[in-house]
């Protein structure tokens, strides 16, 4: 289909239709075969540049993330007593260490790092005790060779933690938290995910009004990336994650993962967190956040399928599994 011109190739996964959004007082939508959209296309100048981004290119980040394959797997490391579902178990340096080499064993590409609990009312802590809880860690994991994300939105442990041997960080305020934090990434030239939260932790599930929460998000990040890169940081360092669960629910979650795709057309990778989320809960009727997999594998492979290919996990074995079986399955 693709070389006789009816599908096309998005992140390496093939699309037979095209879908425009208007968005103005209200949403409108078509659908186009992709043999209609170019011939749209030829009258229809305006969507040009957003066709060409779909198939963006990304050497720096490329090779940073996807040695190994052609996608990217993050493991969760919470050094903090109160995270929603591993709260305490990385308290310990000792434990620390062997659950991040365990998941690198696992299949993970990152460990991602982090000292300060995001859930739905976490309190803010000061930034000295979350440098305190995370960089002995990340000196650690270094010293093993472990590639490291840093999961933090203050400019302080941002720095301490490049310094320490972060090779990116990752921001869930999308770097609306501390104006000091450009100025870092753009010190040191790394990757930052940008994540979409309304408000902050405390307040987010209060601030989930959007007039389309999909269309809203996307603009958001255009209008983020736009600000940053006249700010000096390069579109070759920037990620966005769109957040599932900061200040959306389970409707708003449900219609954002089945519209991954649309994100494409920002020109930049993606990331999903979805690992154990609550919108889960509310399918499975599963209150323990530990026996969420299964709903966490199903929302990975979805987002798959829409040619997402950096996943942010707490279990790593089994999304590994999955995602290996389902490419072969399927290509």
């Amino acid at each position: 289909m693709s070389k006789s011109g009816k599908s096309l190739e998005v992140q390496n996964i093939y699309f037979t239709c095209i879908e425009v959004l208007k968005k103005d007082k209200s949403i409108s939508s078509k659908i186009f075969t992709i043999q209609e959209f170019e011939k749209y296309l030829l009258k229809h100048k305006e969507y040009e540049q957003l066709y060409e981004k779909l198939n963006y290119k990304n050497s720096k980040l490329e090779k940073l993330l996807f040695k190994k394959s052609d996608y990217s797997i993050f493991g969760i490391l919470n050094i903090t007593p109160d995270s929603f579902s591993d709260g305490g178990i990385n308290s310990d340096i000792t434990n620390a260490s062997k659950n991040a080499q365990q998941m690198i064993e696992d299949g993970a590409d990152f460990i991602d790092v982090g000292g300060e609990s995001t859930r739905p009312g976490a309190k803010k802590i000061n930034v000295i005790t979350e440098v305190k809880r995370v960089l002995p860690v990340i000196q650690l994991l270094k010293s093993k060779n472990i590639n490291i994300s840093l999961d933090t939105r203050n400019s302080s442990t941002m720095e301490f933690g490049i310094i320490a041997g972060a090779k990116l960080i990752n921001d869930v305020s999308g770097l609306n938290h501390d104006k000091e934090s450009i100025k870092v990434i753009n010190k040191y030239k790394v990757p930052i995910i940008i994540m979409h939260m309304p408000g902050n932790p405390k307040t987010m599930m209060k601030k989930n009004i959007y007039k389309d929460v999909t269309t809203d998000i996307y603009d958001f990040f255009e209008t983020k990336i736009k600000e940053i890169e006249k700010k000096g940081i390069s579109k070759e360092n920037i990620i966005v994650d769109p957040g599932i669960g900061f200040g959306k629910d389970y409707e708003q979650n449900l219609q954002l993962i089945n519209n991954l795709s649309i994100f494409h057309g920002l020109g930049v990778p993606l990331m999903l967190g979805v690992s154990r989320k609550r919108f889960i809960e509310t399918i499975s009727k599963e209150s323990d956040p530990t026996k969420r997999v299964g709903g966490t594998v199903s929302a990975t492979l979805c987002a798959l399928n829409q040619g997402i290919k950096i996943h942010r996990v707490h279990d790593v074995k089994i999304i590994n599994q999955a995602i290996k079986v389902f490419e072969k399955l399927n290509y």
